[in-house]
């Protein structure tokens, strides 16, 4: 099997508050291969977003900094395979990378565009900051892309303000402005969140479409698993900062094993069955740093015994691929040493 395009190990990522430190990101390790649609799932505060920064290099510090692991970030160069450690590398390099090789889409487009700047202004930006190209050729090469991602009128759209399009034409323009240098990664932070469902199901049509014919590696973030079914090769569910659970789609949603996972399946609205109350998790996801011992979803899990309050469970390999952090499966499986 080939190596990862991109290869998380290990990943503390902490903010220094009045508070003291607090790990917003723990030990967390996966990977990405060429092609492949990885989706990131779980609840508000559990990590995703703070994981998709710290591979941009875009933690704010103070008062976050990566703390510990690696982020290996692989390149084809002619015959060659490149590979770097994206924590490691000056800022200069970063930012070479950064929407280049490894593209994000952010969850608000509206706070994401400049308001001051024009749609094309801003793509135009993108392409010359990493490809030699005139300013004449770059604005072809915008308009292609806004002809690319749907939009119509795009001669005209080229030149409007952010403004001037509604909230699915601005996420188009991200998407466009985030394949403008056919990046190797694409991260898609909760894409479709301020979209209604018509305009979701053609922002995930358009991506779909970009990561078939491109062959672009999508990192998926969301906490909506009917999106995880439509999209998505494999799946990594979080939970306060911590890796839980990760399998492919079909044995995370069909034959789900930890807990939590069992617990979000269990909130979907089902069409066949009519109850008066949808089922939710009891609880909410503790504070980052508040659980100093034991397993972090103990509070929370209805197979909750002594044991989980007292030690942080393992990964444990069940089958090839598929890992989850319970005491439930010592017996079935063998744990993984991160």
């Amino acid at each position: 099997m080939k190596k990862p395009v991109l290869e998380i190990n290990h990943l503390q990522t902490h903010f220094f508050t009045d508070r003291g430190e607090i790990p917003a990101v723990d030990n967390v390790s996966f990977s990405i291969h060429e092609g492949e649609v990885l989706g990131i799932v779980g609840e508000s505060g559990c990590g995703k977003s703070v994981t998709s920064l710290s591979i941009m290099g875009l933690v704010p510090n103070p008062p976050g900094k990566i703390v510990g692991g690696e982020i290996i970030f692989r390149e084809q160069q002619s015959n060659n395979l490149k590979e770097e450690n994206l924590v490691k590398v000056s800022k200069k390099r970063m930012r070479q990378i950064r929407g280049n090789q490894i593209a994000m889409i952010f969850q608000e487009p509206m706070t994401s565009l400049d308001p001051l700047f024009t749609i094309g202004f801003q793509i135009i930006e993108v392409i010359k900051n990493h490809q030699k190209v005139s300013k004449k050729e770059a604005r072809h090469k915008a308009i292609d892309m806004l002809k690319l991602v749907g939009i119509p009128r795009a001669e005209e759209i080229v030149d409007e303000y952010p403004h001037q399009l509604s909230g699915g034409m601005r996420q188009r323009v991200m998407i466009a402005i985030a394949m403008a240098c056919d990046p190797e990664v694409l991260i898609a932070d909760e894409p479709t969140t301020a979209l209604d469902v018509t305009i979701q199901a053609q922002i995930l049509d358009l991506m779909k479409k970009l990561n078939k014919e491109k062959g672009t590696a999508i990192m998926l973030i969301t906490h909506d698993l009917g999106v995880v079914a439509e999209m998505c090769d494999r799946v990594v569910v979080m939970y306060a900062g911590k890796v839980v659970e990760e399998g492919s789609v079909r044995e995370i949603l069909k034959e789900p094993k930890h807990p939590y996972t069992k617990g979000l399946i269990r909130s979907l609205p089902k069409m066949t069955l009519r109850e008066k109350r949808l089922y939710s998790i009891p609880g909410n996801v503790p504070k980052p740093g508040s659980i100093k011992k034991g397993c972090r979803f103990a509070a929370r899990c209805s197979d909750v015994f002594d044991r989980c309050y007292k030690e942080d469970p393992e990964l444990i390999q069940l089958s090839e691929g598929h890992t989850c952090r319970c005491f439930l499966y010592e017996k079935e499986g063998e744990v993984v040493h991160v």
